[in-house]
C-alpha cells in the first residue's frame, strides 16, 4: 500500500502541475501548493485534502470570472490573479500548521480549526472576486464611509453575502465527507468564514501598508504604479496584503473553534 505522504505528494503535484500550466500558479506559486497540498492531504486525510482542493479550484475559477469587468479593480491589488509563493503560504500556510499539530498531537478540535481557515480563506476570495461586481459602493468597515471599489477594508451588503456563503459551503463539504455533525460543520464553517473575512477587511481598513500613486492619484496596495514608486499612506510597512490573510485565516479558525465548542455543549 502506497506511503499517505507519497499519495499526497504526488496528488499536489499533479494539482500544481495542472494549475501553473491554466496560469493559476506562477512558479513559485506551484511549489508553494506543492508543499502545502503535501502537508494538508498527507497529515490531515482526505476531507482535509478536499477542503484545500474546493478552496483552491473555487477561487481559481472565480478570478477568471468577468475578468474584464474587475480589470480595473485589480490594477489596485498588490498581486494579479496568478499566485504566487507568498500568496500561496498566506491562504494554506495556517491550514498545513494546523495538519502537521494534527498529525503529531490528535485533537478532535483541529478539525474546526482547519475548517475555519479555509472558510476564512474561501470566503475571503469569493468576496473579492465577486463583491467587486456588486452595484452598490463599498462601505469602510470601521467608519461606514462610502470608498472607491477595491479599496482595502471596504465591504459591501453583496459582499458579505457571499463570504458567508463561501464558508457555508466548507462547512457543508466538511460535514457531508465526514458524516457526522452536518449541521454543526456546516454553521461552523459559514460564521468562522464570516468572522475571518470580515476581520481582512478590519486590518485593511486599519493597519495594511497602503501606498498613494501621485501619477493617477489613486490608493494601492502596490509599492510600484504607474510605472513609478508610489509613496506609503498608512499602515505598517510588514503588513502587506499576504500577512493581513494569513492572519485573518488564524482569526478565523479561532472563531470556528468557539462555536463549534458552543454548539457542541
Amino acid at each position: 500500500m502506497i506511503n499517505p505522504l507519497v499519495l499526497a505528494f504526488l496528488l499536489s503535484g499533479l494539482v500544481a502541475a495542472l494549475a501553473y500550466w491554466r496560469g493559476s500558479l506562477a512558479a513559485s506559486g506551484a511549489a508553494g501548493a506543492l508543499l502545502v497540498g503535501t502537508v494538508i492531504f498527507g497529515f490531515g486525510g482526505w476531507v482535509w485534502g478536499v477542503l484545500l482542493a474546493l478552496f483552491f479550484i473555487s477561487s481559481s475559477l472565480l478570478s477568471h470570472y468577468k475578468e474584464r469587468e474587475k480589470q480595473t479593480v485589480a490594477e489596485k491589488f498588490d498581486k494579479g490573479h496568478r499566485r504566487d509563493l507568498g500568496q500561496v503560504l498566506a491562504n494554506g500556510g495556517a491550514g498545513a500548521i494546523v495538519a502537521l499539530l494534527h498529525g503529531f498531537f490528535p485533537s478532535p478540535l483541529w478539525l474546526p480549526l482547519f475548517l475555519g481557515t479555509m472558510a476564512t480563506v474561501t470566503a475571503d476570495t469569493w468576496a473579492t472576486e465577486l463583491g467587486t461586481l456588486s452595484r452598490r459602493p463599498p462601505r469602510l468597515i470601521t467608519t461606514g464611509r462610502i470608498v472607491p471599489v477595491g479599496t482595502s477594508g471596504g465591504i459591501s451588503p453583496f459582499g458579505t453575502a457571499i463570504s458567508f456563503i463561501g464558508g457555508l459551503l466548507i462547512g457543508l463539504a466538511a460535514g457531508l465527507m465526514s458524516q457526522n455533525n452536518i449541521v454543526l460543520l456546516t454553521i461552523t464553517g459559514g460564521v468562522g468564514g464570516l468572522a475571518g473575512s470580515l476581520g481582512d477587511s478590519f486590518l485593511g481598513a486599519t493597519v495594511q501598508q497602503i501606498f498613494y500613486c501621485d501619477v493617477c492619484q489613486k490608493e494601492t496596495e502596490k509599492s510600484f504604479h504607474c510605472g513609478r514608486p508610489t509613496r506609503p499612506l498608512r499602515g505598517w510597512g510588514w503588513m502587506n496584503n499576504d500577512m493581513v490573510n494569513f492572519l485573518s485565516s488564524i482569526f478565523g479558525g479561532g472563531t470556528a473553534v468557539l462555536v463549534y465548542t458552543l454548539l457542541l455543549a
